[in-house]
């Protein structure tokens, strides 16, 4: 029986697999439901999605970034750390009602300028202009547009006012012609539109501006490092697939004709019972103002506004007036409303149903809502979108930015101040749904996380160049240090994954890295001191981990295994190139100031000093000098080198500054303190004839500046500061007979 149970022994036991935890998945705050949802994919993992682009007539400014950005790192998030297979694409707005207005005030300002009127006409036809500019500011509701305009109107105001001293002084008539045409551009271009803008029949006039300045927008977000959509949609390329759809919704009874223009029926589509208009902002719903402005500035005439069936009522397609572009359809020429056209281009891409739609918040209604409504009476579903994300606004220094308020600022102009990583480390440090401020103070902030987690990057490759990479020599044996410091690794590992399944929640998962490379530069600093080698597999496996979250966030780009670029594409091997070099200098420099100490030979240290603070740092190479150990040489971007070195340079001129105000303020007092000693205390008080204004023999105070008996208690203490001062002067007299201040001993002397 033994022999029997020990040959059972011999098998397989059987096998358990272990306990799985609850697996934290994905969440994405929904517009449509107001709140964080589990993400599911209608498709496996393959995830269509959509994002509304630029309409293009300016210059792309932060507010653009604030989405663009936003959406780039959602997207890279989905697709290097989810996983998932993102087909995504995006519209270009070509056609709009800001467009055709912009394009025709261009064109009609630069033919103006170009005629060479005389200062006289220029001057009178400003005037004119300024008419009904004036009724526009006094009509004007909103505060912040009405301040905007006030203060065009003082531009205006004070170049008319030099062009008239100019005119009338005989001084240069060219320079102060250029300065009032260039202040009163906006005036004048709105003026000439309202004359003339109905003349413009030049089809190319509308089609050029758009093109200029969406080539200007992809320029931009290449130099932010947005990563290029799969698939870019523009609204002029799909007119015959506008005019079909519109057909469609025509058929399915939620739209109608009138005067040459289509209009959706809102009614219609409500009073669906598997239909609801205003998904997103259903108490939006009837609000003019939100209504007006998405219909455009060209479509909101009284006669416009008459051929609808209701207010909420939308066009989808607008019958064209002259100086508009116009296409050809079943209702006569016309062009898309602006609403239509991402329902059509995204149905054409992703069909009758999308997994994420993406766009600003300011597009929530009546846009967003607008489109929803559109593609459902067109498919004649509920769920044309799934996951609907919106991007918090932008605030440049806790204002409202706006193109039409004229308080932007461009990409351009932003990336003159910071790097395009810096711009994008200040959304990540913000979660991208909330409203984000963009100033001096907030960039700081991105800027001085850079440099945190760059100083890391540095030391990490520094210890990795100073240790062996193979063989028996590059394994130690852990102590508890690295135990503790892998387990904390591992802990911040799973916190940011817990924050990027809570809504891609890069604020708090950039919080985690910060701690962790705290945690890091302690274990280092620690291991430094007790005269031992950081472990160089773990530093390394901490330091490459960040590099890659970095390079899933778009922040870094390349082949790198470790840290910032700081040389261009080719930063790794101009590393391995120059290191070696560096390492033969610093250590021969070291030997030098060895020598040089024992020597005494100051001047020669000097030398070494001036190597270390301006030669290198010109070179992009920091050198850190630490007592007992080899120099830490780190390759970091020349500029900010050179700030750092100002900055040095400004604190140590401060500390000097404020060591000389404190010895003068030291001398000051001691003046004051041996002047007031030789004051004999029956003039203490005299000269305070603000205060007191009788006083008895021995020059005590006897009553207040208004004649007024002073108090008991405040004699009491008069008479504490008189008997106090007494002494000193009586101390005082003893010194001057003693001849101790110099004065009599200098007289005594032979």
């Amino acid at each position: 029986m033994s022999e029997i149970a020990g040959k059972m022994k011999r098998a397989q036991p059987s096998w358990e697999a272990p306990a799985v935890e609850k697996e934290s998945k994905l969440k994405l705050y929904n517009s449509l439901t107001r709140q964080k949802e589990i993400f599911v994919p209608q498709n496996g993992r393959r995830v269509l999605w959509y994002s509304c682009g630029p309409t293009v007539y300016d210059a792309s400014h932060m507010g653009h970034a604030r989405s663009y950005i936003s959406f780039d790192i959602l997207r890279r998030v989905m697709t290097h750390y989810f996983n998932y297979d993102v087909f995504y694409a995006m519209n270009i707005t070509d056609i709009d009602d800001k467009i055709i207005v912009r394009a025709r005030q261009n064109y009609l300002y630069d033919q103006y300028v170009g005629q060479g009127h005389s200062p006289e006409k220029i001057l009178a036809d400003i005037k004119e202009a300024m008419g009904p500019f004036q009724a526009k500011i006094l009509a004007e509701t909103d505060p912040d547009k009405k301040v905007m305009l006030e203060k065009m109107k003082v531009k205006v105001s004070n170049a008319v006012g030099v062009m008239e001293t100019s005119m009338n002084n005989g001084g240069s008539l060219d320079d102060a012609r250029e300065s009032l045409l260039k202040n009163a551009k906006d005036v004048m271009a709105e003026w000439l539109d309202k004359a003339s803008g109905s003349t413009v029949s030049d089809n190319s006039i509308f089609s050029d501006l758009p093109r200029h300045w969406e080539e200007e927008f992809h320029n931009d977000m290449e130099a932010l490092n947005v990563l290029p959509a799969d698939v870019l949609t523009r609204v002029s390329e799909y007119i015959p697939e506008v005019i079909d759809y519109i057909q469609k919704i025509i058929e399915n009874n939620y739209a109608y004709e009138s005067n040459g223009s289509v209009y959706f029926d809102t009614m219609a589509f409500d009073k669906c019972a598997s239909h609801h208009y205003a998904k997103l902002v259903p108490e939006a719903y009837g609000d003019k103002k939100a209504l007006s402005e998405g219909e455009g500035e060209l479509s909101v005439s009284e006669d416009r506004m008459g051929e609808k069936r209701s207010q909420n009522d939308f066009a989808l397609w607008k019958a064209s007036k002259p100086g508009e572009p116009s296409w050809e359809s079943a209702w006569g020429k016309g062009r898309p409303g602006w609403h239509i056209e991402c329902s059509v281009m995204a149905s054409c891409i992703h069909g009758e149903s999308m997994d994420i739609h993406t766009g600003g918040i300011d597009l929530k209604f009546p846009h967003h809502d607008n489109e929803l409504a559109q593609a459902e009476a067109y498919y004649k579903n509920n769920h044309w979108v799934r996951y609907f994300l919106h991007s918090g606004h932008l605030t440049i220094e806790g204002c409202k930015m706006s193109k039409s308020l004229k308080n932007f600022i461009t990409i351009k102009d932003a990336l003159q101040r910071n790097s395009a990583r810096q711009i994008r480390l200040l959304y990540l440090l913000h979660s991208w749904k909330d409203t984000l401020d963009y100033s001096p103070e907030t960039m700081d902030i991105a800027v001085q996380y850079e440099k945190h987690v760059n100083e890391f990057f540095l030391t990490v490759k520094d210890i990795l160049r100073n240790s062996p990479s193979n063989g028996i020599a590059a394994w130690d044996k852990w102590t508890q240090e690295e135990i503790t410091l892998n387990e904390r690794y591992l802990q911040k590992r799973d916190a940011v994954n817990e924050a990027l399944c809570d809504n891609i929640d890069t604020r708090t998962a950039l919080e985690h890295v910060r701690e962790l490379v705290s945690i890091g530069n302690s274990y280092i600093a620690k291991a430094k001191s007790e005269k031992r080698k950081p472990n160089r597999q773990l530093v390394y496996n901490i330091a490459a981990y960040i590099t890659h979250l970095f390079k899933v966030f778009g922040a870094i780009e390349g082949d790198e295994s470790i840290g910032f670029p700081t040389g261009g594409a080719r930063t790794t091997d101009v590393e391995e190139t120059v290191m070696p070099y560096l390492s033969t200098l610093a250590t021969f420099r070291e030997q030098v100031r060895q020598t040089a100490r024992e020597q005494k030979a100051t001047a020669i240290l000097q030398m070494c000093d001036d190597i270390r603070d301006n030669v290198l740092p010109n070179l992009g190479v920091r050198l850190e000098d630490h007592e007992g150990q080899p120099p830490v040489i780190k390759l970091v971007d020349r500029d900010t080198l050179l700030k750092e070195r100002e900055e040095k340079l400004r604190v140590e001129q401060q500390k000097r500054e404020e060591k000389e105000r404190k010895k003068r303020e030291q001398e000051a007092a001691k003046a004051a303190k041996e002047a007031l000693k030789r004051i004999p205390p029956g003039e203490l008080f005299r000269k305070e004839t603000d205060k007191y204004s009788a006083f008895d023999e021995r020059g005590m105070p006897t009553h207040d500046a208004a004649g007024k008996e002073l108090a008991k208690s405040a004699l009491k203490k008069l008479q504490k500061l008189y008997d106090a001062q007494e002494k000193k002067y009586k101390e005082h007299l003893k010194t001057l007979e003693k001849g101790d201040d110099g004065s009599q001993g200098d007289a005594a002397a032979p």
